[in-house]
């Protein structure tokens, strides 16, 4: 059973980057209902909310007109200048109302797109995350530093890179006193993490968005409505094959499997991967490995195939697309790729960025018939799904 809690809402701001408007944009309509008012609506319905706390602008004309300001559960202050002394006063509220330590969730007044899955899920992982959880979505574009020209100044690993959203949610003690010690914290999150704590990283919806600009503000309308803002998607095609010959090993999927022969290639011969290569350059109109990796090329002689693979996906990444899922089929009589299945399908998994379930791998012989059944070789296909980012 998920706990009870409180939620803090700092809404305060005025919203500047939404252009010249008098109205902030926590006030905005969407649909029949406010910004805001959508924002609130997850909380409100969930009885293990025991109240929620608005920090709004001292000359706040539009709260009080609400239907949610007549809620029983709701109470206001006046919040600050930054984000930080808005959550601080809505969090001395609860200290002035609660008897205990309870979780506090802060939550975004202009993030109207929560869903009650990501907010039952984040309330389930506090049952395990003593130091608090926050939703966030992982990196997934490249990412570049600007120098004050606005040119590159350089190109940030992505590994490890998530997007914080809210709600964000710590015991009340411990966030009071990790804002009151770090000002220049840029979230709740941050606070905690600078007295010492670890909160866990709980993937959230992208639908979850903050109302920053215009634009946001017309994809949370169609989100809202219901409306399905299809990706471009493509699908690709890819075939390889090696002959055997000497050899300890062979190389698939970016395992090393034993095995009394190797593959003869120019690279490391490994057939999953460059099927794997194929598809995707050939879901998004690049060619073949073949153009990009020459055997003509010494750069690649004895090359790992997985070097082939995160080139591709870069290539893939500056065009827009990313990978939805992955089928491999091996074909040939040996090596027997059950016992490395699992963890083929888990190495494939980490370097495209996916969940395990969405990258399959099947094998099957040829009944002994021609090149394969004669235990020559090994080929394998691979069916690709990319989509648009956009």
């Amino acid at each position: 059973m998920s706990p009870c809690y409180w939620v803090v809402m700092p809404a305060a701001g005025a919203g500047r980057r939404m252009g010249a408007t008098a109205r902030p944009k926590q006030y905005w309509l969407l649909r029949d209902r406010t910004v805001l008012e959508y924002a609130v609506a997850p909380f409100l319905a969930d009885p293990a909310c025991q109240g929620v706390v608005f920090a709004l602008a001292a000359d706040d004309d539009y709260f009080a007109n609400l239907p949610v300001a007549r809620d029983a559960r709701v109470t206001t202050t006046i919040g600050g200048a930054e984000r930080r002394d808005s959550v601080l006063a809505g969090l001395k509220v609860v200290a002035a109302q609660a008897h205990d330590d309870p979780w506090v969730l802060v939550h975004d007044a202009a993030r109207p797109c929560l869903s009650a899955h990501d907010l039952r899920a984040l309330l389930d992982s506090l049952e395990t995350s003593a130091e608090g959880a926050i939703l966030a979505q992982r990196v997934t574009e490249t990412v570049k530093r600007a120098d004050t020209e606005g040119r590159i100044a350089v190109t940030v690993s992505r590994d490890g890179l998530w997007r914080a959203q809210t709600p964000q949610a710590f015991r009340l003690q411990s966030l009071l006193a990790a804002l009151e010690q770090h000002a220049s914290a840029t979230d709740e999150a941050a606070a905690i993490e600078a007295a010492g704590g670890r909160p866990q990283l709980l993937a959230g919806s992208p639908d979850n968005l903050k109302i920053t600009e215009p634009g946001d503000w017309v994809a949370a309308q169609r989100i809202l409505a219901g409306e399905q803002m299809m990706p471009e998607q493509r699908v690709g095609f890819g075939t390889d094959v090696h002959a055997f010959g000497i050899g300890d090993h062979v190389w698939l999927g970016g395992v090393r499997i034993p095995h009394h022969q190797g593959l003869v290639a120019h690279s490391d011969g490994d057939v999953l991967l460059h099927a794997l290569c194929d598809a995707l350059l050939g879901s998004v109109g690049l060619g073949d490995i073949g153009e990009h990796f020459p055997d003509t090329d010494s750069r690649w002689k004895n090359a790992a195939s997985v070097q082939f693979l995160r080139h591709v996906l870069g290539l893939l990444d500056e065009r827009g697309f990313a990978v939805v899922n992955v089928d491999l089929t091996l074909l040939g009589e040996a090596p027997r790729i059950a016992p490395h299945r699992q963890r083929i399908r888990a190495t494939l998994a980490a370097e495209l960025g996916l969940a395990e379930d969405r990258v399959n791998l099947k094998a099957t012989t040829t009944e002994k018939l021609g090149y394969l059944g004669r235990r020559e070789g090994l080929a394998a296909h691979a069916v690709v799904l990319v989509a648009s980012r956009r």
